[in-house]
């Protein structure tokens, strides 16, 4: 897939974006880390789950039930050697479409059979490891109960565009992020899962899907404003 030239105009020449590769470097790094298929070869788990709220800064229980705009403390490793602790609040799931969102894109036949979707988080550093430079360790799930990889971009993707934590990213340190899940065989997003590893018991939100909508322009000051003296 591929991305018109910087005026967004018709052209079959750009940047490439990794959208086919569903890159995902830094969500799972390990080698037991779930594989995103279009199989049901990694599906969410079936076991039952807790659902109460945790007190501030405790850990969330594997297998707990999150809603929208609730929060899960987790513990993550990125890499060996590497201990961290996310606060993470899963804000919305964006439904939208190619026409709406990638206009300027040129889409090859295997990212049209998929459906576009958007995750919005908001992610805290509540350990003591700078953490910058990973990806959110998040995977969408479809209504199949499939695990999707967010896709990854080699340029900036406007509509959804922050999925890397920033560097730094020091303890105490908050971040917005936007993940774009494209769901395979034209599917719908019901939820986000933090499942790090295989054997984890995964802790999933779920919740209704939002229309996209694009942010308003700014207003630009008036040419006739002069600066006051």
């Amino acid at each position: 897939m591929q991305r018109a030239g910087s005026v967004l105009a018709a052209s079959v020449t750009g940047a490439v974006m990794a959208m086919s590769v569903m890159g995902c470097s830094g969500t799972a790094p390990r080698s037991n880390a779930p594989r995103a298929s279009e199989s049901a070869s990694a599906s969410a788990s079936a076991s039952p789950s807790a659902s109460a709220e945790p007190s501030p800064g405790a850990i969330t229980e594997p297998g707990s039930d999150r809603k929208l705009g609730e929060t899960a403390t987790v513990e993550w490793s990125p890499k060996e050697g590497v201990d961290g602790k996310l606060s993470i609040t899963i804000a919305k799931l964006e439904s939208t479409s190619y026409k709406q969102t990638f206009s300027g894109w040129k889409l090859d036949e295997a990212t049209l059979e998929r459906a576009p979707y958007f995750v919005r988080a908001t992610i805290k550093n509540e350990g003591d490891t700078d953490l910058g430079g990973y990806d959110a360790p998040l995977w969408g799930l479809d209504d199949e109960g499939n695990l999707v990889e967010a896709a990854a971009f080699k340029e900036p993707f406007k509509p959804c565009d922050v999925k890397t934590f920033p560097k730094p990213f020091a303890p105490g340190a908050s971040v917005n992020v936007c993940l774009v899940m494209l769901v395979p065989h034209q599917g719908k997003l019901v939820g986000v899962s933090y499942r790090p590893y295989e054997e984890f018991d995964p802790i999933t939100w779920e919740g209704d899907l939002t229309p996209y909508v694009a942010p308003k322009a700014s207003a630009k000051p008036s040419s006739s404003a002069s600066p006051s003296s």
